[in-house]
């Protein structure tokens, strides 16, 4: 019987191009889907564990909001898409010139999901809308890293009131 290796490389070798870059990273956290989603709206509580020069505005639809990292230059415009309490929220924030598809930059998803008969959230984020170059994979990289980040830290302040992120990146 004679090899047939039309079907030789990775599953959907054959499918067309990729045209844009994106991730999904998502994690596990011992509290209610409300004190979850809250911990991401409220910008009070988001500068407790991810926003270390702080947040201002709440993350509510149709909202443009700051974000401001101390170990990251300058704060940053947040366009609040869609948000639906205890479920979603949506938003685009700018990237590095010339990263994304979209002029106005990527976009981000945090679906929140009760676990565990409600005693647990997953949380999934997913950011999309970097252009297939090597300029976009390393800011998509480096997002899937800061949002795996914002994870574990959310995960260290709501379940500890630990500030993880304090001192990690600088």
């Amino acid at each position: 019987m004679e090899d047939d290796h039309s079907n030789e490389g990775s599953p959907g070798a054959q499918d067309a191009p990729v045209t844009e870059l994106g991730f999904e990273v998502f994690g596990f956290i011992a509290r209610p889907v409300a004190e979850v989603y809250e911990a991401v709206a409220d910008p009070a509580v988001l500068s407790e564990y991810f926003t270390t020069g702080g947040a201002v505005g709440r993350l509510e639809t149709g909202a443009t909001v700051q974000w401001d990292f101390a170990d990251f230059p300058g704060a940053f415009p947040v366009t609040v898409l869609r948000a639906v309490p205890q479920e979603s929220i949506s938003l685009r924030w700018g990237s590095a010139p010339g990263s994304s598809v979209d002029e106005e930059g990527t976009v981000v998803d945090f679906v929140f999901s009760p676990a565990d008969e409600g005693s647990r959230t997953k949380v999934a984020v997913r950011e999309r809308a970097w252009k297939p170059t090597e300029a976009g994979a390393t800011a998509a990289f480096g997002n899937c890293m800061g949002w795996t980040g914002m994870l574990a830290a959310m995960k260290a302040w709501l379940e500890h009131g630990v500030r993880l992120r304090e001192g990690f990146y600088r």
